[in-house]
């Protein structure tokens, strides 16, 4: 901190601000000093720094003691800080806060944030060297107006961050290219699995059920055709209605095959699988899930009581499902939600909400130890009858 001097905040002749950053300590090196929380300006010859709670204490850096740069991004026990390497102190420097210091080094820690964009504007300010412009103007102390050998180790960081910004855009968009390239190339793919699909209807007599189930699930995982987004159909109530009839010719099949209802994490992960590289969020997926019924479209979306969310059939009976789980747990003697699961081949949570269901419906009963959670026929019921 020696190269620092004390100074008014007045401007000097040719100096304009280029960015401004309360909040802000300073280092000696890796030492704190008891100037903390200060505010800093960045000019294009200077680095000034103001105690907010006593105005007329106010010291500055001229920039042209700055030979190398260094960032640290905040954790969480410490923050932002901006490391200037610095020239030797000229022996004609005015007083400053500290006479000699063992470091050739300053840190502007960022109490408040704002390091990255403070960063940028200083790196461009040291990029110009507006300084070696204004020689011999007598802008301030520290030999701002002198002759001063170009710094090879700023300008070839400089020059290696500029490089590493280049490759970084090339190769964006290179990749970018490539990914147009593959959703241009998943469309032509879609309409085909479509017209094989269609082949597949037309002469189902000639190939076996297992085949067919098979190659429409291969066909699937080939994507949606010509999938609303945002940017067709706008990031209103629009969006979210149509968004409700894709999800509608998507899941009907598939939830009819699973028993009539479908957990809503899973048709996140099935919708959004079968979208390809058009996701959607979680929030537009429930948006979208609401709107079912408004649209009086063949799904609806249900919260049980454990606040499990599922998308069903409009069609699906509880009733059904009761009967189905009755016979089920009777033929097995006893039922967990797990066996449940693995007999019907459903979610292990659908399962378990199965259960309750019957379970609130009388016709099976609980047994609950430390071997978990099982369900047998309601034997009370019968003998009550």
């Amino acid at each position: 901190m020696d190269r620092l001097y004390w100074t008014s905040y007045a401007l000097v002749a040719n100096e304009r601000v280029v960015s401004q950053q309360s909040g802000v300590r300073l280092y000696d090196g890796d030492r704190k000093s008891g100037y903390d929380g200060g505010r800093c300006t960045l000019t294009n010859l200077r680095i000034i720094w103001q105690d907010v709670s006593y105005n007329d204490q106010v010291m500055a850096l001229q920039l042209s003691h700055a030979l190398q740069l260094e960032s640290t991004p905040s954790s969480f026990s410490h923050s932002a800080k901006i490391s200037i390497h610095l020239s030797a102190a000229p022996p004609d420097k005015p007083s400053g806060p500290v006479r000699c210091s063992a470091f050739a080094f300053i840190q502007l820690g960022f109490l408040d944030g704002g390091m990255n964009k403070f960063l940028k504007a200083l790196q461009e300010v040291l990029k110009n060297r507006e300084w070696e412009k204004s020689a011999g103007l007598g802008v301030g102390p520290g030999g701002v107006g002198k002759d001063r050998p170009l710094r090879a180790g700023i300008v070839g960081i400089e020059r290696n961050i500029e490089k590493r910004q280049k490759e970084t855009e090339a190769n964006i968009s290179k990749a970018f290219e490539d990914l147009n390239q593959l959703m241009v190339f998943a469309k032509d793919m879609v309409a085909l699995s479509n017209n094989i699909a269609k082949k597949i209807t037309d002469r189902q007599g000639s190939i076996s059920e297992d085949e067919t189930v098979q190659f429409k699930a291969y066909l699937l995982s080939l994507g949606v055709e010509n999938p609303v987004t945002r940017a067709t159909h706008g990031s209103g109530t629009t969006y979210h209605k149509e968004l409700a009839k894709e999800l509608c010719r998507v899941l009907v099949e598939p939830i009819r095959e699973l028993g009539g209802t479908m957990a809503l994490a899973d048709v996140y992960c099935y919708v959004n699988r079968a979208r390809g590289v058009q996701l959607i969020s979680p929030d537009d997926l429930l948006n979208s899930c609401r709107l079912f019924a408004q649209l009086k479209l063949p799904l609806s979306l249900r919260t049980f009581d454990s606040g499990v969310v599922v998308v069903q059939l409009t069609s699906h009976s509880d009733e059904r499902v009761v009967g189905e789980v009755e016979q089920l747990v009777a033929k097995s003697g006893n039922l967990s939600a797990s066996g449940l699961a693995a007999t019907i081949g459903i979610s292990l949570v659908l399962a378990k909400e199965r259960l309750l269901l019957a379970e609130r419906h009388n016709v099976i009963c609980r047994d609950e130890s430390i071997q978990g959670l099982v369900f047998y026929p309601n034997l009370f019921v019968s003998m009550d009858t």
